[in-house]
């Protein structure tokens, strides 16, 4: 992909100081700075499960795969964290509304380890996590509002800047 029309997004470790526009890390109980942060849930609906992300459900590229369509939710964080595979999570700022093409260049992807949790604000917008490393499947433990679904808004990023955007594995 190396066109105008195409964004290469190359996934980086996980760091809480390159997270924070997306939400935070949690810390130890003994961290000073635990509590900072609070989970929110407008509609008192948390929910805790495990769901699965699957290479087959996303588009393979040569160097990666690519990220159609971005989701948010706008009444509740969300915690996220892979169970048995490393996996690529591509994110952008609760801001962006990819009105525009440019806005596509808030797109960030990041690696995530088995056992890393992240914790993402209200209505940051996110694609994934998806198994990388070979790996069929993710197994993610996940705290989201029970209702998700009437909560769950999309955006085809193709369609809505002319973009395609594909997430590199490091």
């Amino acid at each position: 992909m190396g066109d105008d029309q195409n964004l290469r997004v190359v996934a980086v470790p996980l760091t809480e100081a390159a997270w924070t526009p997306f939400g935070w890390l949690p810390r130890p109980d003994t961290d000073p700075t635990d509590g900072e942060h609070t989970l929110e849930f407008a509609w008192d609906d948390a929910h805790l499960n495990t769901i699965e992300h699957r290479t087959d459900e996303v588009e393979a590229t040569d160097a990666g795969l690519r990220c159609a369509v971005m989701y948010r939710h706008e009444t509740h964080t969300q915690v996220l964290t892979p169970l048995d595979a490393s996996s690529v999570l591509a994110v952008a700022p609760a801001t962006t509304t990819f009105d525009a093409p440019a806005d596509v260049h808030t797109v960030r992807a990041f690696v995530v380890e088995p056992g890393q949790t992240i914790v993402l604000h209200r209505g940051t917008w996110h694609w994934g996590p998806f198994p990388i490393g070979g790996a069929a499947s993710v197994r993610l433990l996940n705290v989201q509002g029970r209702r998700y679904a009437d909560d769950n808004a999309s955006v085809d990023l193709t369609a809505r800047t002319g973009q395609v955007v594909e997430v590199v594995n490091p």
